[in-house]
């Protein structure tokens, strides 16, 4: 196989893992998943980073605390599917208003919402029927294709940072970890939400090892098994304010769950 080969096969797959990712998640975000995200995200202020944003199933949960959004999102498939979704759904203002999707330099997009000024968004709804979003003061969403390990913008630009089911497909978790660490502005909060490695010697976790593998290739790259908790402890954020939890409706390998909003270590609330 050519690498021009090995190319087309990935990008092939990554599209029908962006097509099948909200069908095969859905009895999961019935079953609980969607009522954390927006728990959650009700933590979310100021100026946001989404790390991962997937085809943007957070986005109907931003609180109007919220007065910045940048969604990253490297899978182009599924950017594809976010930038649809935000064009298609997301942000009329009253009066008339309509959305506009605009290229900028090095590949970031602009939503933007435009009309009277309100900033009241429309209730449009998505595929999934959910509302996609909430009334929100933000004027544009910017969407980059950056990895969580490279992220390409200045120390301290955000006060909140989120990840809900990232961490586990990352390339290099550890890197990633220190990323958001760095763009967090001092008081700043990372909001986790993340499956990972069952407890030490149990069963569970040799059953994640067990299939570590073909649950890589299916789902395009996510470790079943990788000890997320303990990487966000060493990178210096304070691990005593993550809850574990289940996800139900899912498979036993990813059904352990972290939960939290985490300060950096030493750090409160700013």
């Amino acid at each position: 196989m050519t690498l021009t080969d090995a190319a087309d096969r990935a990008g092939w797959y990554d599209r029908l893992f962006a097509a099948i990712y909200e069908p095969f998640l859905a009895l999961g975000e019935r079953r609980g998943m969607a009522a954390r995200r927006r728990d959650l995200l009700a933590g979310a202020v100021g100026s946001v980073l989404e790390i991962g944003a997937g085809t943007g199933l957070n986005l109907p949960h931003y609180p109007a605390a919220v007065t910045g959004l940048t969604v990253s999102e490297p899978n182009a498939a599924m950017r594809a599917v976010l930038r649809r979704r935000l064009s298609a759904d997301a942000v009329s203002r009253r009066g008339g208003g309509t959305s506009a999707v605009s290229r900028r330099g090095g590949g970031t997009s602009a939503v933007s919402r435009r009309g009277d000024g309100t900033g009241a968004v429309s209730r449009r709804r998505d595929g999934t029927g959910a509302v996609l979003h909430r009334q929100v003061g933000v004027d544009a969403i910017q969407i980059s294709p950056a990895a969580a390990e490279a992220l390409p913008f200045p120390d301290g630009t955000f006060d909140t940072v989120v990840s809900t089911l990232v961490l586990c497909t990352v390339e290099d978790p550890v890197a990633a970890v220190a990323e958001v660490r760095r763009v967090l502005r001092p008081g700043g909060r990372f909001l986790v939400l993340e499956h990972v490695r069952g407890e030490h010697g149990s069963r569970l976790e040799r059953r994640q090892h067990r299939f570590a593998g073909p649950w890589e290739k299916f789902a395009a790259g996510c470790r079943c098994d990788r000890a997320t908790a303990e990487i966000l402890g060493d990178a210096g954020f304070d691990g005593t304010a993550l809850r574990r939890e289940r996800w139900a409706g899912m498979p036993s390998i990813v059904a352990p769950l972290v939960v939290g909003s985490l300060p950096v270590a030493g750090r409160g609330a700013g």
